[in-house]
């Protein structure tokens, strides 16, 4: 059964997503997809939504 975590970055910088990117591969999650929040008065997101998950043991 997977597990997701969200990373919400507010500075979208190249070094604030390898950042990212690297601390929670490191901790065993699996990135899964990016999104980008845009802002209309700038062509550099505004905030970026990083995606990733696990899989976990199922318990019922």
């Amino acid at each position: 059964m997977p597990t997701y975590k969200v990373i919400e970055i507010t500075t979208v910088t190249e070094e604030t997503i390898e950042e990212v990117l690297n601390e929670w591969s490191a901790k065993g999650w699996h990135y899964d997809g990016m999104q980008f929040a845009m802002r209309e008065s700038s062509k550099r997101p505004a905030m970026a939504f990083i995606l990733f998950t696990r899989e976990t043991a199922h318990h019922e």
